[in-house]
């Protein structure tokens, strides 16, 4: 997702998404931890997407 198409999203849509994607990282670590992950550049990816949604919110906040 790119971070034009984050900022068109409402801080709680964001934050659905932020939970949602928390759920998805949880269960690709363990697959992971399982060996059952293809994937593996895909938890950077998560990871990298909560993390600019939440540094959008933080940008919000501060106006």
């Amino acid at each position: 997702m790119k971070a034009l198409e984050i900022r068109k999203l409402t801080t709680q849509e964001l934050e659905a998404r932020i939970s949602e994607l928390k759920q998805e990282l949880f269960n690709l670590r363990f697959q992971l931890a399982v060996g059952q992950l293809e994937n593996t550049a895909r938890i950077k990816t998560v990871k990298r997407t909560i993390a600019q949604m939440k540094t959008i919110i933080s940008e919000r906040v501060e106006k």
